[in-house]
């Protein structure tokens, strides 16, 4: 594959087509590109007053980038002749491919078409470069060209439509570029926004997905951000319920697709965000700070704003640390006798209008090294109010960030009152304006969660998803557990009866109490499959005796005792994300309790332990009034086990399902479990069990 960079800053660009093309030859002329446009048309003498070519083979010289805006057919003819002159790269403008029933075979002529050259879309508006002014946009947008020495985010998104409203911002948010990715044919968004990294002037990315097209990609994404120290935000729309269509096993009804995206998100340190408001402040905040910590510091004139601040902040993982007795005594030494000095600090209106007055309170109170300090501060309307005194507030702040080297943020609690063009001043200042309190919180916490994941060594790849194609069939517990147990995780003795008489025995040779579970039946609770705690010839008889009614085989297992606490482990295979582990309380009120975290294979020691301490169960695993602890150390080691077992079958597996892993005070078990592989055509046998 070429590199992008002919594609995104072009000297030279075709347009291909009628009315799209003509009017991103009108755009390149409104920003000014002094680069050579051609038009092609198979009739026309001039497009936008540049002269027009009949065909890609008539244009004078390779063009650098190309806009294809021609119905889906042509489009693909002239994409070949652009990959046969060598062009650097292209737009598709043309929908009906995949994303129609009739278009998946002309979206695979279409990347045969181009060949090795680098293809946006289809289905897309194209690109826009406010750093070198060039928009290959067939639209309007609400953008405007940096200059030279600036520097600013990049946007790749998959909605051409949302980008438009993007661009239409009024936050003072400076974009580098922004890319559609459209149906993403050839190019993916990580693959896109790694092109976008190698331009030293963009400060931070922004990713608009509804799906994931390579978790490979997007780790390399990582590594790249990381190295050159550019924070990623993401916001993630859509789910995936195709996850737990069909499923079997109770870990795909709790493990949602929106879970597997936060724990892929959280293994690349990306932040997240629900919402485009919080977008936007997210990468304000980041391109003038990048990652910070969580600690903040808050200031504001009045005491319901510094309740509102107190209240937000407690919403979020963020902190609004003490401060210390020094500190608090050289500020008690600058503000009014009757100010509480305190975080965050209501410094009244007593030296509202006095810019020097306010400048040393501002100061003192900064340099408690907090990872940023925030002056809270709602802007009048300027079409009806003296704006003055804010002004003055404004110059008092900015000069208290400089003389103390602190990350300032001017944080006005409702969006509206911060205009675009106090916020553009801050940016150029380097204070972080945000807008709206939910939204700034938001934004905070993402620079925080950033600080915090390149705090820590980058995870390794996630499991590449490519899972095999062969028939899937769904293996029996005993079967499965067979399985599991060849990976060291223990698992109760056991024997497989065909007769009353065979399980009479098989209970006597394991002595003590056992446990009798009809095989080939997936949830054995609601079958009435299982019989508990037999203590007796009596009672296993019994027992075999309607179980045999169910199944041709029942299992006999040594019942455990001294059960501290029951969890889920489970995987499951996301159609985006690939091989996904699960750990929740468990037991037959599994998804009712809605207690589980997911995280991404392979996993670590540290992050196993991370998600049983984040379970609303995890005092249960500590020892809760005076009950014992649970086997913490053996319980890891059985869930680190599950995760080998997932990675060394990750073609084959579908899914995996171990409920209950039991906990006692030395032990962690395999109670039940339920395993789903994909074998070669013609393997599939009577290990299916049948359906729940």
């Amino acid at each position: 594959m070429q590199t992008l960079d002919r594609l995104l800053r072009p000297k030279s660009i075709a347009v291909v087509g009628g009315t799209a093309a003509r009017r991103v030859a009108e755009q390149c002329q409104r920003t000014g590109f002094e680069g050579d446009i051609w038009p092609v048309h198979p009739t026309r003498e001039t497009v936008a007053g540049h002269r027009a070519y009949a065909s890609v083979d008539d244009l004078p010289t390779t063009p650098d980038a190309a806009f294809i805006g021609v119905n889906r057919n042509a489009t693909i003819a002239c994409l070949a002749a652009l990959s046969r002159r060598g062009a650097g790269g292209a737009i598709c403008y043309a929908s009906g491919f995949s994303e129609a029933e009739d278009g998946h075979a002309l979206q695979r002529e279409l990347k045969d078409a181009a060949g090795e050259m680098p293809v946006i879309g289809p289905n897309c508006y194209g690109l826009i470069n406010y750093l070198d002014g060039v928009p290959l946009w067939p639209d309007q947008h609400g953008g405007k060209p940096l200059g030279q020495a600036q520097r600013g985010v990049a946007i790749v998104s998959q909605s051409s439509n949302i980008a438009i409203n993007l661009t239409m911002q009024r936050r003072g948010l400076p974009l580098a570029y922004l890319v559609t990715a459209g149906n993403q044919a050839q190019l993916g968004v990580a693959e896109l926004a790694s092109a976008l990294l190698r331009d030293e002037r963009v400060s931070a990315i922004g990713l608009h997905v509804e799906g994931f097209d390579s978790v490979v990609d997007l780790h390399a994404l990582a590594k790249q951000a990381r190295a050159r120290g550019v924070p990623v935000v993401v916001l993630k729309v859509g789910g995936s319920p195709q996850a737990q269509a069909a499923a079997l096993s109770h870990t795909a009804a709790i493990a949602s697709s929106d879970a597997g995206t936060n724990a892929l998100l959280q293994r690349l340190g990306f932040a997240r965000v629900d919402g485009i408001a919080e977008f936007l402040e997210a990468l304000k905040l980041l391109h003038v700070h990048g990652a910070l910590g969580g600690g903040l510091g808050a200031m504001s004139c009045s005491g319901g704003e510094a309740a509102l601040v107190a209240d937000a902040v407690a919403q979020t993982r963020l902190t609004l640390p003490p401060l210390d007795a020094e500190r608090a005594q050289a500020l008690a030494a600058v503000v009014n006798p009757l100010v509480n000095v305190a975080n965050p600090l209501d410094y009244h209106t007593f030296a509202w209008g006095d810019e020097q007055a306010l400048r040393q309170i501002f100061t003192v109170f900064a340099k408690s090294g907090f990872a940023a300090t925030l002056l809270v501060l709602d802007f009048p309307r300027d079409d009806r109010c003296d704006g003055s005194d804010w002004q003055t507030t404004l110059r008092a702040f900015q000069a208290a960030t400089e003389d103390c080297d602190a990350k300032g943020v001017v944080l006005a609690t409702m969006s509206e009152n911060l205009p675009e063009t106090t916020a553009t001043r801050l940016i150029e200042s380097d204070i972080a304006p945000l807008g709206g309190l939910r939204e700034a919180m938001a934004a905070l916490q993402c620079a925080a969660d950033i600080g915090v994941a390149w705090a820590k060594p980058l995870p390794p790849p996630p499991l590449a998803n490519k899972p095999s194609d062969g028939e899937c069939i769904a293996l029996d517990e005993a079967a499965s557990k067979d399985r599991l147990a060849a990976f060291g995780i223990e698992v109760p003795p056991a024997a497989i009866a065909s007769s009353v008489r065979e399980a009479v025995e098989a209970a006597r040779s394991l002595a003590g109490s056992v446990v009798l579970k009809a095989l080939g039946i997936a949830h054995k609770t609601e079958r009435q499959a299982v019989c508990l705690n037999l203590r007796d010839s009596a009672a296993v008889e019994a027992a075999a005796a309607n179980l045999l009614r169910l199944s041709d085989r029942v299992l006999v297992e040594r019942f455990t005792e001294d059960i501290v606490v029951e969890l889920i482990v489970g995987v499951h295979r996301d159609p985006a994300l690939g091989l996904l582990l699960t750990v929740g309380s468990g037991g037959v009120f599994v998804e009712l309790a809605g207690d589980s975290r997911t995280l991404t294979l392979p996993t670590s020691h540290a992050e196993v332990s991370a998600a049983l301490s984040g379970l609303r169960c995890a005092p249960l695993l500590r020892g809760y009034r005076g009950r014992p602890a649970a086997a913490l150390e053996p319980a890891l080691e059985a869930i680190l086990a599950i995760g080998e077992f997932a990675a060394a079958n990750n073609a084959a597996l579908e899914e995996l399902d171990v409920n209950p892993l039991a906990l006692t005070p030395d032990r962690a078990i395999a109670l039940d479990a339920l395993l789903r592989l994909r074998a070669p055509a013609g393997e599939a046998n009577s290990k299916t069990p049948e359906a729940a």
